[in-house]
């Protein structure tokens, strides 16, 4: 029905724009009637593409949850996830079982163990597990693929520019960190050799963009060349030209991804207006760049990263120059511009990310300030590298020289993240982002000078008015946002209380448990992220960890790992399969810990409790890795109440571990798999725990934790504990009675 609607809305569009053309009324139509033809004509054209497009991804997604054979053309750049694996977009050109493939061209993106040869045009087929995405997503499938292979390498310029590529980065790895793996991304936007620390830190210190090639690279290009050509007598044209060549050469080197080909295409523009006399015109230039690509792929108006860029070009054209205005009256000019431009784009994009991410960088304008004047050195110099790989010594000689203000960054980068309070802690949604784009309107207000305002009274007395409005709303913002930092810093511990044996971190979807007898910490699982992780283990004023248990390897569990990295005395972990499991396994080894897979039969001693391991069986072919592989730990003793903690078990796992394991009597049992529908009831009608935690997220896609389980175990006498409703939820024990403290007040 929604495709009906949509291509009825394409033929109305349409005839509106045929006939407002033929009759003039356009000319005609009073104040914004013009613009409204237009936003017709482009929502027309919109819902034709995806109207388009539609028959394709329905039938692609009736493969999902099915294991298929993809072959296609690499139609992206390839980078690291945070699961380890390698991630690109393909054009499937057939898609089926094995050797039953169907003539379908659909776009998918793939995850595959890190490889060579997934360049930008080379020929691939997999075999994989196959994932129907949501409609917003320009990949209708995602394949998780367990075999990979490169049919045919990229050919022509992509091919060329493939090589190029893989020279330089291998070139670049051969020097030290911090600045090797880096050095790839700051030049042509290579971001496979980023540690997942060191993006983590970019990200919190507010750089990261600039490992993504946007405008700010191409600028960077075009401003070079011009350079080059008028030191060398070249006329206006002649820059023209040769700029616009030498961009056209940097979009296939880098891979021409979405924010790539926008930040060209703006580039390409202004220079024309240069050309033209008519250089002032960024915002009309910004504007359309920004339809005619979202015409041309409408998915990117759910893509976060092409909002930012967008934002932030908006905001350097608009707001930045009034910003620098505002502060130039306290400060130097050249000073008061170099802080206004991160600030213009922190304050342009903080909403946006707040919509999507936990995190708000406290430090990025001062980082920004430390890495601009690197970053630009940096890209030009380790492009020529990359660019002269035909001639090793110049090419040696060059990285070597881009190298170093590629470690200055990384430094910056790591250094400003581990700065105390470097990032405010808000939950993703709506909210938050309300809340950032008050705080960033009312700065703009307080900084901005009274000449950028009309001079009528009637404004100047508004204009008064905001500012007092503005600067009170930031006096109590920043004394909330103080008083949370105080809080969570030195004063973390405050709002605890000192009896805690058992707690339930809120990360969100995802487990981080920690139990706690005497001064010796065990951490179950880590969650999806570091950030919440550090935030629950400073306010329990946790610094190291004896045991880690890492109870299988989906991201939800060890994504926040990197948190305590260098922390840990000893690992416990679940079978092992992947080459991105081994390499978080040597991240701990490398942080001084020792490692060892668990199995069923191990006990060891926590302080004054005890603790031994239920499942998996060693040796298992039933259940050989994931969910129904997850280790499952019981702690008792030393203070510690009577706990099981069981992964993500599914019900015939969960069937198995009754008739192996001795079960009953607990006074806690950490739902398996976030209370999911996938539950056995004899289980839990065995263990007759007093209290059922339920470590979940509040906006999960999943429904969990499922009604049935609520009941299921709500039956079996046990009190339910979500940390989705209640926060970081804290359990000790007083003599027989089980206390249990709660963040916030749960929902009925």
């Amino acid at each position: 029905m929604s495709a009906w609607w949509t291509a009825g809305g394409c033929v109305v569009g349409v005839a509106i724009l045929v006939l407002v053309r033929r009759r003039g009324v356009v000319r005609r139509l009073p104040g914004g009637g013009g613009l409204a033809v237009l936003v017709l004509a482009a929502l027309a054209a919109t819902g034709l593409s995806v109207v388009l497009a539609l028959p394709a991804r329905e039938r692609v997604a009736e493969w999902s949850g099915s294991v298929v054979e993809v072959t296609g053309t690499v139609t992206s750049s390839a980078s690291i996830g945070r699961d380890g694996r390698l991630w690109f977009d393909a054009q499937a050109k057939t898609l089926g079982t094995r050797g039953r493939p169907t003539v379908l061209p659909a776009p998918v993106r793939i995850g595959i163990e890190p490889g060579d040869g997934f360049d930008l045009g080379a020929r691939i087929r997999v075999v994989g597990e196959a994932s129907a995405t949501d409609a917003g997503e320009r990949a209708a499938l995602v394949v998780f693929a367990s075999e990979a292979e490169v049919v045919e390498p990229a050919g022509g310029v992509f091919g060329a520019a493939a090589i190029l590529k893989h020279a330089f980065v291998e070139r670049s790895l051969r020097l030290p960190e911090p600045g090797a793996g880096l050095l790839p991304g700051l030049a042509v936007g290579d971001t496979r050799a980023v540690t997942l620390e060191l993006n983590d830190d970019m990200r919190t210190s507010g750089l990261s963009h600039l490992t993504a090639v946007s405008g700010a690279n191409c600028a960077i290009v075009v401003v070079a060349l011009f350079w080059l050509t008028a030191l060398c007598g070249g006329g206006r044209a002649l820059r023209v030209v040769l700029a616009l060549a030498g961009l056209a050469g940097f979009v296939v080197l880098v891979t021409p991804e979405p924010s790539v080909i926008r930040a060209a295409v703006m580039a390409a523009i202004g220079m024309l207006t240069v050309l033209l006399g008519r250089p002032s015109a960024g915002a009309g230039m910004l504007s359309l760049c920004t339809a005619g690509i979202l015409l041309a792929d409408p998915w990117l108006a759910t893509s976060p990263g092409f909002a930012l860029s967008v934002a932030a070009s908006g905001a350097l054209i608009l707001l930045a120059p009034p910003l620098a205005r505002g502060l130039a009256t306290v400060m130097p000019d050249t000073v008061a511009l170099a802080i206004a431009v991160p600030l213009a784009a922190q304050l342009a994009c903080g909403p946006i990310i707040a919509l999507f991410a936990e995190q708000q960088s406290l430090i990025g304008v001062a980082a920004n300030l430390l890495a601009a004047p690197a970053a630009p050195i940096a890209t030009v110099i380790g492009l020529l590298a990359c660019l002269a790989a035909p001639l090793p010594f110049l090419a040696d000689l060059l990285t070597a020289a881009s190298w170093l203000p590629a470690a200055w960054i990384a430094t910056t980068a790591t250094t400003t993240a581990r700065l105390p309070n470097a990032q405010l802690l808000l939950p993703a949604g709506i909210g938050s982002a309300v809340l950032v784009a008050l705080v960033s309107v009312c700065v703009s207000v307080v900084l901005l000078r009274s000449a950028d305002v009309p001079r009528r009274p009637s404004t100047v007395r508004a204009m008064v008015f905001l500012r007092r409005g503005a600067a009170a709303v930031l006096i109590i913002v920043s004394s909330l946002a103080g008083a949370r930092i105080l809080l969570d810093g030195p004063l973390a511990t405050v709002a605890s209380p000192e009896g805690w044996s058992v707690a339930a971190c809120d990360v969100g979807q995802g487990d981080a448990l920690i139990v706690r007898s005497g001064d010796r910490v065990a951490l179950i699982d880590t969650g999806p992220a570091p950030e919440p992780l550090e935030a629950c283990l400073r306010s329990l004023g946790v610094d190291r960890i004896d045991l880690l248990v890492l109870t299988h390897f989906d991201l939800d569990h060890v994504g926040g790992t990197t948190a305590v990295v260098g922390r840990v005395d000893a690992v416990l972990h679940g079978p092992v399969t992947e080459d991105s499991e081994r390499r978080l396994l040597a991240v701990l080894l490398d942080g001084g810990a020792r490692v060892d897979e668990a199995w069923a039969g191990q006990r060891g001693e926590l302080g004054e409790a005890t603790w031994r391991v239920l499942w998996p069986r060693r040796g298992s072919p039933v259940f050989p890795s994931g969910n129904d592989a997850s280790v499952v730990m019981e702690f008792d003793g030393g203070g510690v109440p009577r706990s099981l903690f069981l992964g993500d078990l599914a019900a015939a796992s969960q069937r198995l571990l009754m008739r192996a394991a001795d079960l009953g009597g607990y006074d806690v049992v950490k739902v398996a798999h976030h209370g999911s529908a996938d539950q056995d009831p004899g289980l839990y009608e065995a263990l007759r725990a007093r209290v059922a935690l339920f470590s979940v997220g509040a906006d999960n896609d999943y429904g969990h934790p499922r009604i049935e389980t609520l009941d299921l175990l709500t039956a079996t006498g046990a009190q339910d504990l979500r940390t989705d409703q209640q926060g970081r939820i804290l359990l000790g024990v007083h003599g027989d009675e089980l206390q249990v403290w709660t963040e916030r007040a749960g929902e009925e």
